[in-house]
């Protein structure tokens, strides 16, 4: 996956000039503290410098993994033209990015960030940008307070990981309230992630929410440890992002677990979503899938299974089948 180009652009004038050595030091804290990740209560973005080392490691790595997310929503919910959207922990404004690509019809969003470091870079990316209005809140969700009417598409991406464990409910009930229509939570593709998009997955349900996707079915997950459910999207890597991380390899696979849950049912539900990496073969294919009825296993297709082979053969990790 590319950067759209207006976001590429904004991501190369932003850090026009900045030599990777500067960013180097900047970029292995933050792809370790990601790795670990730590939910210590201090700031991951303290400087200018390492907020321009997330855009330039972590933004287009982020961008990809919520972009696959809301890929998969759109395919759900043809119907969901979200025109007001909420994004909590907004960082950089990577989240309303991505919504404003997949919904072009997004007119208006409020972001939320407690890193004024950031909201200064996110205004730096977004200057002449075909962004949707914006409006900012200076804020802790950890403890404050969402006011205003609920919005249609409401986003929290790769931030449970950095709440204390005890905030997390309190937080995803108020995102719920605040939510007109769906509610997206993503994480980190880890089985630490994926435990706690299991919670918020169960919290919902248990709120009335509808799971849209990934998961076919509102069962209990059929996976366990040390078997966890993940989706992988690659990202190509910039000159700078390579030189940032020592990296010689042009592109990279952003691993993350999701669960987007809405207050209307999907009219498209998936019959199943292949949850790993397709096997294939001459003539065959394996794909594992998680189905409606609240199973999960490998399914072989061969040739002689006709249609049925061609639509597996043409599917991917993470697509509905």
């Amino acid at each position: 996956m590319q950067l759209p180009p207006a976001l590429r652009r904004a991501v190369e004038r932003t850090l026009s000039g900045v030599a990777a050595t500067e960013l180097a030091a900047a970029a292995a804290a933050l792809s370790r503290r990601y790795r670990e990740e730590r939910c210590d209560g201090t700031a991951h973005v303290a400087s200018r410098r390492d907020a321009l080392a997330y855009i330039a490691v972590r933004l287009p790595a982020t961008y990809a993994a919520v972009r696959a997310a809301f890929a998969a929503i759109a395919e759900a919910r043809p119907d969901f033209a979200p025109r007001t959207a909420l994004d909590v922990g907004a960082g950089p404004g990577t989240v309303l990015w991505a919504a404003a690509d997949c919904w072009p019809d997004l007119a208006d969003a409020v972001l939320v960030e407690a890193s004024p470091v950031f909201r200064a870079c996110a205004d730096e990316l977004a200057a002449d940008a075909p962004l949707p209005r914006t409006s900012w809140r200076i804020a802790d969700i950890a403890v404050g307070v969402l006011d205003g009417a609920p919005r249609d598409l409401v986003t929290l991406a790769y931030v449970l990981n950095e709440l204390a464990p005890e905030v997390r409910p309190s937080v995803l009930q108020r995102l719920w309230r605040a939510t007109a229509d769906t509610l997206v939570v993503v994480e980190p593709g880890t089985p630490a992630g994926w435990q706690r998009i299991l919670a918020a997955r169960a919290a919902l349900i248990a709120g009335g929410a509808h799971v849209i996707a990934p998961c076919p079915h509102a069962h209990a997950c059929p996976l366990e440890p040390p078997d966890w459910c993940h989706f992988a999207a690659r990202v190509a890597r910039s000159r700078l992002h390579r030189q940032a991380k020592g990296a010689e390899v042009p592109w990279e696979d952003e691993k993350f677990s999701y669960v987007a849950a809405s207050r209307r049912p999907a009219p498209a539900a998936a019959a199943s979503r292949v949850i790993a990496r397709p096997h294939k073969g001459s003539g065959r294919i394996t794909l594992k899938l998680c189905r409606a009825d609240g199973s999960a296993g490998e399914q072989l297709f061969s040739r002689r299974d006709g249609d049925p082979f061609k639509r597996a053969w043409r599917s991917d990790w993470g697509a509905a089948l």
